[in-house]
């Protein structure tokens, strides 16, 4: 048990002080008349508190009075405050201290979380506090740029600004005190917590710290439970095996055995197939045999474990025998079984390292592995190639994503589920992608933590070298609790994860579908190198929705057309466009307007993403008409298909100038998912890019690469 003791106010002050917190001028006095003197000397209004060492919360005790306007009431309030001292208050003075006002209060200090570490915190005080709950944190130490940050990220951004007649905040200053903080919390691993509240913003825009509490306890010693990542040789017998063997192959389609064997073959792999069965039956035509024994030496890489745990340390040591490196189990009965399958999963985590064999799961769906035509998991889909690296503590996750995948065209290249993770968790194999020549991002789902600093320092280097998208279970209290019995693993305070994933530089996504689709906008478009967006549309409805969501960002720029700009679309429009952004194009479309416009927008120099709208339109009028009793007469024929050839032109003109550019072009319409055969979203799968379904969800994804791009230039800066 950590015993732990609170500072007193003094004492507290003191130490903030030395540390850059703004501390308003105060006086410690030990009677009534000093205390007049006292605030004669500061100037009225003041406060005065009894203070003492044992003293720490004085409002529930009435030890505290404000507003004291002359040398009488000081006197006065003094002399009740020493005579409402107890014995076991210790040595006590009485504090007198500037009448601090101002219309803003924030609230900042350190917490030691359990999974994270020490945290700099900073949020909105007042009485707004508990109902906005707008609070921010990130990992101590800071720098100036995170504490920047920090500042940027409250969502009430409008009371840092001038407000109500008073300057805005003083961002130098406070960013000052963060950094204090986030030094001290470095400094002193016995601080346990750091309490500034309230933290007011006076009149000019200065904060000063009115109140400020420090608790101490025993140090604090962080236990790292991260284990070694496996070298990358044992991930290429896992991702790109020579031969695969499959226990417990099976001949019932209803069965692990079968059903992974089927999806192995019918893949395409080419690499060499083997399986066991007890009773050496041809499974799928391949000739399984009874034993391991009975297999070549060194011609398998992976083994695909569908037989029940209490076989598998016996297992594990044939396959051993035979040159195998890594291996992948599905079986259950381990470390989501209670006490003694904790035992035994610990017991073969340790049979594995001592073999040298790579352990992937147990309690796992599987692994895919494109660039070698490999599905080798018990549950479809297998997607279609691509650059996207998978990683889930959940395996029908794992199965979420590739469905994406398929659904979009965007590819994966590695794809796996972790499992109960005994010995290879998300971390690891993210490392892995993050070298992986066929990987360019890396997409995770996480829910349960057990060492949260140590996982954030591992995907911190996978972010410095790929992208990395992140969406963690557990959010929220329902959620949490569910994610600990799902994984067995503490969720972590979702506030601080979200600080802790943006110091880190992960792109932390709210679902699956914008996790996938940030993965996929990162695989598939160039980074922005600035924040203005201009967002191109056929309907105006659609860009007015467009520009809400690019405003509502806290770092997209919906910029002003430029006036050359302007004046060169001029050229290729009637009068009533919108002449503004979004450019609304006001059904003044010829055959190559959209084209020419585009280009004319994506080689402006001023001009950093372009979100295209509308696409499809054509096609979908094209569709009815296809199917209507008129077709093909009356001209409808050829309608038709310039129609289609349109959407398709369009589509193929946006990718083209984006590769031109170096610029991201995204293309939006609802079609990709309400018609997918649609002209226009199957010509943007042609290209490789996705095709987002709003407006809204594209903003969503380019407001994640831009950050990308703001945390690639801090680094570097």
């Amino acid at each position: 048990m950590t015993l732990s003791s609170t500072l007193s106010e003094r004492a507290s002050k003191a130490l903030l002080a030395a540390h850059g917190v703004p501390i308003a001028a105060e006086r410690f006095v030990g009677s009534a008349v000093e205390a007049g003197d006292a605030a004669d000397e500061i100037g009225y209004p003041v406060v005065a508190k009894l203070n003492g060492d044992a003293i720490a919360h004085k409002t529930e005790r009435g030890l505290v009075k404000l507003r004291l306007g002359d040398r009488a009431a000081v006197e006065a309030a003094a002399s009740e405050l020493l005579a409402a001292a107890r014995p076991d208050d210790g040595d006590v003075d009485v504090l007198v201290a500037p009448m601090v006002s101002g219309n803003r209060e924030l609230i900042a200090g350190i917490v030691r979380d359990a999974q994270f570490g020490a945290m700099v915190m900073l949020g909105v005080g007042g009485i707004l506090a508990e109902a906005v709950a707008d609070v921010v944190f990130r990992p101590a130490p800071l720098d100036a740029a995170t504490a920047h940050d920090m500042i940027d990220g409250l969502a009430t951004q409008k009371l840092l600004g001038e407000f109500r007649g008073e300057a805005a905040v003083d961002r130098g200053q406070l960013v000052d005190l963060l950094v204090g903080l986030g030094r001290l919390a470095a400094e002193r691993d016995d601080i346990t917590s750091i309490d500034i509240n309230p933290l007011i913003v006076d009149p000019s825009g200065h904060v000063i710290a009115v109140d400020g509490l420090v608790e101490i306890g025993e140090p604090s010693v962080r236990t790292a439970t991260l284990r070694p990542r496996p070298t990358d040789e044992q991930f290429r017998a896992l991702f790109e095996p020579r031969g695969v063997l499959v226990t417990g192959a099976s001949t019932h389609p209803g069965k692990f055995g079968f059903v992974s064997l089927h999806n192995l073959l019918s893949n395409g792999y080419a690499g060499k197939v083997f399986g066991t069965n007890l009773k050496g039956e041809n499974v799928l035509g391949v000739d399984t045999v009874a034993d391991i024994e009975s297999l070549p030496d060194g011609e398998i890489d992976l083994v695909f474990v569908c037989t029940p745990a209490s076989t598998n340390p016996d297992l594990l040591r044939a396959c051993a025998a035979k040159g195998v490196r890594a291996a992948f189990l599905t079986s259950a009965g381990y470390g989501e079984a209670g006490e003694a399958g904790i035992a035994a999963q610990r017991d073969l985590v340790a049979l594995a390292d001592e073999l040298g064999i790579l352990l992937a799961g147990p309690n796992g769906q599987g692994v895919v592995s494109t660039p070698v035509d490999m599905c080798v998991q018990i549950v479809a889909p297998y997607p279609p190639a691509g650059s996207i690296g998978v990683a889930s503590q959940s395996g029908n996750f794992v199965s979420s994503f590739l469905n994406h995948s398929r659904a979009t065209g965007v590819g994966i290249s590695r794809a796996v589920s972790a499992g109960n993770a005994a010995a290879v968790g998300v971390a690891d194999y993210l490392d892995f992608f993050a070298d992986d020549d066929a990987t360019t991002v890396g997409l995770a789902y996480l829910e349960g933590i057990t060492d949260g600093r140590g996982l954030m320092d591992r995907l911190a280097g996978v972010a410095a070298r790929k992208p990395l998208v992140i969406v963690k279970g557990g959010a929220t209290e329902g959620g949490a609790a569910a994610a600990a019995s799902h994984t067995g693993a503490l969720a972590a305070d979702d506030k601080v994860f979200d600080g802790a994933c943006r110091a880190a530089g992960l792109t932390r996504a709210d679902s699956i579908e914008s996790a996938f689709e940030a993965a996929a906008t990162f695989a598939t478009q160039p980074l922005p190198a600035g924040p203005n967006v201009v967002v191109l549309t056929t309907v105006g409805g659609w860009g007015v929705v467009t520009a809400d969501a690019i405003t509502r960002d806290r770092d997209l720029v919906l910029m002003d057309l430029p006036d050359d700009l302007k004046a060169a679309i001029d050229a290729k429009l009637p009068a009533r466009w919108s002449r503004n952004n979004p450019i609304d194009c006001a059904g003044g479309e010829t055959r190559d307007t959209i084209p020419e416009i585009m280009e004319l927008v994506a080689t402006h120099p001023d001009v950093h993403s372009i979100v295209y709208l509308g696409l499809g339109i054509q096609s979908n009028q094209a569709q009815m008409m296809r199917q209507g009793r008129f077709y093909p007469d009356h001209g409808i024929g050829r309608i038709v298909e310039y129609h289609e050839r349109q959407d398709t032109r369009f589509a193929e003109a946006a990718h083209e100038l984006s590769v031109q550019t170096g610029k991201p072009i995204l293309t939006s319409t609802e079609l990709a998912v309400a018609d997918p055969s649609n002209a226009g979203p199957v010509a943007v799968r042609a290209t490789g890019r996705l095709c987002y379904p709003s407006g809204e969800r594209a903003v969503v994804a380019l407001g994640h690469m831009l950050r990308r791009v703001e945390y690639l230039r801090a680094r570097s800066s």
